[in-house]
């Protein structure tokens, strides 16, 4: 339920177009109109029938713990509702980042970098109109207004964003890197995934190669024991165990918000116009990020797959902190060449209290514009 919720409250905050032209933030703000759509109508559902449970528990037609039976029964049934739903709206946003990434799929600058090179269109409030009128006065009209928002565009100091993630998580003990030979977590089937937003300023007045980058992800960190081995809370320790059956899946997953900040060396050519402005341009080069994240965890569970001694399969799923800091705070690098880059995060605190457990991920970082 709460990785729905986080998925809202990061698309909630990209902006609403009002333009007839697909684009990807567009297609975005869309999906995140359906997830919030599915998860509302599924809450709605399952209010309904926990209040016709208590009017048949009121009037003693069953017992109250027949009516705690049918209250968890229809909640865990909306909520494997909103975790396949939902799933279909993410996988329908993988695509869309793999179509803009492709180029398949325009973004809103472009498109309204297109329409303002054209001389042959007018604007009024909203709406785009094109003409093919042979008078003068009308077209040097249209032109100017074109070079005027062009001139706009052209002196902005900030630029935006999305930001997606993905690769493998492990564990270093006391900061050392030899401790990955000797980890209990499987390296290639440990995975993380991040989607935020960012915001990228020049440092300096006049356009140049120095940046400040900041803004906020939500990242699903995924961490797989070997040897058939599971996490165990014992009071304030959280102790790795043989578990007791063969397991097909013993994963641990911990979502967090952060708040990254980085300063940014941008090696992109700079635009000279023929009135002799200097246009800044992003992630058109080498790019070169070093910064740090602060941030904080807003749920754990452990996933185990296996058979049980009949031989059925069995999915089981515990919700619990194990001894997890809530407060999660570290490095990051990230070098790339235009929007997709190498990327490097290492926590400075403890994954686990009382322990010198560090997590440190790596992978492939897309920033687009």
């Amino acid at each position: 339920m709460k990785r729905i919720l986080l998925i809202l409250v990061l698309f909630s905050t990209t902006i609403v177009l009002s333009q007839d032209k697909k684009t990807f933030e567009k297609e975005v703000s869309k999906i995140s109109k359906r997830i919030e759509v599915i998860t509302k109508t599924q809450k709605d559902s399952l209010k309904t029938k926990v209040v016709a449970i208590d009017k048949r528990l009121e009037k003693g037609e069953i017992t109250k713990s027949t009516a705690d039976i049918l209250k968890k029964e229809v909640a865990s049934y909306h909520a494997r509702r909103i975790e396949k739903l939902v799933g279909e709206q993410e996988k329908m946003l993988q695509l869309l980042v793999q179509d803009k990434t492709n180029g398949k799929i325009a973004s809103e600058e472009e498109v309204i970098s297109s329409e303002d090179d054209d001389e042959s269109t007018f604007t009024i409030g909203n709406k785009t109109f094109r003409f093919t009128l042979n008078g003068k006065e009308e077209k040097k009209e249209s032109y100017s207004n074109s070079i005027k928002r062009r001139s706009n565009r052209r002196s902005r100091r900030t630029t935006s964003q999305f930001v997606f993630a993905m690769g493998v998580n492990n564990v270093l003990e006391y900061g050392q890197i030899e401790s990955l030979n000797d980890s209990d977590y499987k390296l290639w089937q440990s995975h993380f995934y991040e989607v935020g937003w960012t915001w990228k300023s020049r440092m300096n007045k006049n356009p140049g190669i120095f940046y400040f980058k900041y803004g906020v992800s939500f990242l699903w960190n995924n961490l797989r024991l070997d040897n058939n081995q599971y996490h165990v809370k014992n009071g304030d320790i959280t102790e790795i165990q043989t578990f007791p059956n063969p397991l097909d899946e013993s994963r641990l997953r911990h979502v967090q918000m952060t708040f990254p900040v980085h300063f940014e060396w941008d090696l992109s050519k700079n635009k000279k116009y023929n009135d002799n402005y200097v246009n800044d341009r992003t992630n058109k080069s080498l790019r070169f990020g070093v910064g740090g994240f602060v941030g904080f965890k807003l749920g754990t569970r452990q996933y185990f797959e296996y058979k049980d001694n009949n031989g059925v399969n069995v999915k089981e799923v515990q919700k619990d902190n194990y001894n997890m800091n809530t407060i999660n705070y570290g490095l990051s690098t990230y070098l790339g060449y235009r929007s997709t880059s190498l990327y490097v995060k290492y926590d400075l605190n403890p994954l686990f209290k009382n322990t010198e457990t560090r997590n440190i991920s790596m992978g492939i970082r897309l920033d687009l514009n």
